[in-house]
């Protein structure tokens, strides 16, 4: 492919994109949406953090391991102690890191 062709498809992907993302922030304010579907979308977030996450505290070696010889999900018990008792993130953060580091040199 030539560096022309290569920069005008570059070029009219990013358009593309731009142009789609736009058409959802602009029909966005022009309808109204049911309170329900606000209600529902507000836990998406939380939702996908939850998918990405716990696949790796369950089954950190491709294979479910729920006992206590995995540090990862020990740390994750931990950090959700903390995230739902401060609410903090840098706290939760912080505390599930360290109980990480600790339980991979303890176990």
């Amino acid at each position: 492919m030539s560096t022309p062709i290569l920069w005008i498809t570059l070029v009219a992907i990013g358009l593309i994109t731009f142009a789609w993302r736009v058409s959802f922030v602009a029909l966005w304010k022009r309808l109204s949406i049911p309170d329900v579907v606000e209600r529902a979308l507000r836990f998406v977030p939380a939702a996908v953090l939850a998918a990405i996450v716990a696949p790796e505290l369950i089954a950190p070696n491709d294979a479910i391991e729920i006992s206590f010889g995995n540090a990862r999900l020990l740390a994750g018990i931990a950090a959700g102690l903390v995230a739902w008792r401060t609410q903090n993130m840098f706290a939760t953060i912080g505390v599930g890191m360290a109980a990480l580091w600790a339980l991979e040199a303890l176990i």
